[in-house]
């Protein structure tokens, strides 16, 4: 059948299309093709494998999603200082988070908000909590922690494809926290 518009296998397509694009122009010109996924897409999966996963440096995969908003808040406080007026277009930092792979699209459609999403995350991939330990701490409702860790679970195989970035936080993705990636396994 034809794929309607928002359909999950479009908008892969387009982030693949848009993939192989700037593999093109990084090899035509010698450019360092970087990824800009975050620790939280690349926790629970929200990225498209040979789309916004192609390049050879991911600048921000162990920042949280939460800290990249703090670190763009205060390097527009430090070119305020500086030079009068931000960088970074304030439009930018207010926008609801979003792939933006069909229309009106957010994270929060799909995910728990970030405020609510990224410490669950740093309880279990950080800290090693259990599931169960982490519904004791009362930061997310039942539901969303036992989705975000599952998520967490089944999105190593997209995580061991992603390019090298900076260990930044005390434990990263890759050498400090690997699952196996076998049929049905869960922690």
């Amino acid at each position: 059948g034809a794929i309607e518009v928002g359909d999950l296998t479009d908008q892969n397509l387009q982030a693949r299309i848009r993939g192989v694009v700037w593999m093109a122009m990084s090899n035509e010109h010698g450019w360092l093709a970087l990824t800009a996924g975050n620790k939280s897409e690349a926790a629970v999966g929200y990225s498209t494998l040979y789309g916004d996963t192609a390049g050879a440096f991911a600048v921000i995969k162990d920042v949280w999603k939460s800290t990249v908003y703090e670190l763009g808040q205060w390097r527009n406080e430090v070119a305020i200082a500086e030079v009068g007026s931000p960088i970074i277009p304030e439009s930018v930092l207010t926008k609801a988070p979003s792939a933006e792979l069909r229309p009106d699209q957010t994270d929060d459609q799909s995910l728990p908000p970030y405020d609510v999403l990224d410490p669950v995350l740093r309880a279990y991939v950080e800290d090693d909590h259990t599931v169960a330990e982490i519904i004791a701490m009362e930061i997310a409702d039942r539901a969303d922690v036992e989705r975000v860790c599952r998520l967490v679970d089944i999105a190593e195989f997209k995580r061991r494809q992603t390019p090298l970035g900076a260990r930044l936080t005390k434990k990263a993705f890759g050498r400090d926290r690997r699952m196996p990636i076998v049929n049905r396994y869960r922690g």
